[in-house]
């Protein structure tokens, strides 16, 4: 529905030009120009012009939608089909800056100085030039190192209700990650949330490799859907020079919320908790771009936020499709973080597809031990807490409870505390190693 988002400028085919018939504040409708989905339209608007873009066709006009804030439109207003490129500006210059869906600065440090173009799309690729995840990924959390490693490469859901350190997480993985590029999809997001990431979460030598795509909750839904196809291009470039690029989009379920907006709007029918088909179909499409690249060397490991509303993650469509998509899932727990452990990662939940190919039998068998205890505890918690247990009634439940402060202090860690592979391996198999 949305194909051949990409950059504004002018074809060389003739000019169409046709008038404006109706607006209903989302979707504006045009007669007389045949323009294919996805060309952006100039449309004379009480003061300049506006620009919209293409998303469908209804009695033989054209469907659009606006790019930015509503326009101050006009009746039998002039529209102009100005664009269908699908291919947006790439290269080095974009390290260290924060762009727009459009790739216009936001940042005030003047023209994004690019070298190439890649198609906003993407490249569709042979599943057999994708190489193996097999080498483990450094995301510089002990908690995520130790029990869940990643690989390079890997694609990862962090579902989370709001207020559970979501962001927090994030920008420890910008700052410490061993990655050569980082790119970061700030989509729907407020817009004080952009500011504080980029002012607090990338300050120091990790704004020097990173790319900000940032389009707030306040744009319209194709500017957002546009924001993420536009992170994903940015690192596909950078993986195609070879490079191990970690890609943040925050958020999926803003994504998808994007998408419901357009297709709700084109009359599609809700068929998954209010959700039209047009979402499902759109996330594997941006999921399934991000990988290791057999030919070049190169590797996206993608993190993707998921909002589950109301801390419910069973039954959300969004959540549901991006579990069984992902290669693995990390779940952010209210009650640690009630607790006051930080990261709130809910060990039961969470899982790493690729943990056993990435790390070692004395790794993975001091993960899963360190699992077992904190399963076994928290499912006997209340009769602890209660003093209804009595140590030696179970063998299994006593060495629970005594590694219980050893879990606690394995899982907590200040943000501007990084700990490294090595060291996340270290301290877990010295208390949990065979």
């Amino acid at each position: 529905m949305l194909a051949g988002l990409g950059r504004l400028t002018i074809d060389t085919a003739p000019e169409q030009i046709g008038r404006l018939t109706s607006y209903d504040g989302l979707l504006l409708e045009a007669s007389g120009l045949s323009a294919p989905v996805g060309t952006v339209c100039s449309i004379e608007t009480a003061g300049d012009s506006a620009e919209a873009e293409v998303i469908g066709f209804r009695n033989g006009r054209c469907i659009l939608m606006a790019l930015g804030q509503r326009p101050e439109l006009l009746p039998d207003a002039r529209v102009r089909a100005v664009s269908n490129q699908s291919r947006v500006d790439v290269g080095p210059g974009l390290l260290g800056r924060v762009i727009d869906g459009a790739g216009l600065p936001l940042d005030g440090l003047g023209r994004v100085e690019t070298s190439a173009e890649w198609p906003l799309a993407g490249r569709l690729q042979n599943p057999l030039e994708r190489a193996r995840v097999t080498e483990p990924f450094d995301v510089g959390v002990r908690a995520l190192n130790g029990l869940f490693t990643f690989g390079r490469g890997q694609r990862v859901g962090i579902i989370a209700g709001s207020g559970v350190g979501k962001s927090v997480l994030l920008g420890m993985m910008t700052r410490y990650s061993m990655a050569d590029v980082v790119v970061v999809g700030l989509i729907g997001e407020r817009s004080r949330e952009v500011t504080d990431f980029v002012a607090t979460k990338l300050s120091g030598p990790a704004r020097d490799r990173s790319v900000v795509v940032a389009v707030p909750a306040n744009h319209s839904p194709i500017m957002r859907i546009r924001a993420a196809h536009r992170a994903t291009a940015i690192a596909e470039y950078f993986r195609d020079q070879g490079k191990n690029v970690l890609l943040i989009l925050d958020s999926l379920t803003r994504v998808a919320h994007a998408q419901r907006e357009i297709g709700l709007a084109l009359g599609e029918q809700p068929t998954a908790r209010g959700y039209p088909p047009s979402v499902i179909s759109l996330l594997p499409n941006l999921i399934e771009r991000a990988g290791n690249d057999a030919k070049t060397g190169g590797s996206i490991t993608a993190f993707y936020t998921v909002l589950a509303d109301g801390d419910d993650t069973v039954g959300d469509p969004v959540v549901d499709t991006a579990r069984a998509i992902l290669d693995g899932h990390i779940v952010l727990s209210r009650a640690q973080a009630e607790r006051g452990v930080y990261p709130a990662v809910d060990i039961a939940a969470s899982i790493s597809r690729v943990m056993t190919d990435v790390a070692t039998r004395e790794h993975v068998a001091a993960a899963r031990a360190l699992k077992r205890a904190a399963a076994l505890y928290d499912e006997n918690r209340d009769l602890i807490l209660m003093g209804a247990y009595a140590r030696g009634s179970d063998q299994a439940l006593d060495q629970a409870i005594t590694a219980q402060p050893h879990v606690t202090g394995y899982l907590l860690q200040p943000e501007d505390e990084p700990v490294d592979m090595a060291t996340s391996v270290a301290e877990l198999t010295a208390v949990f190693g065979a």
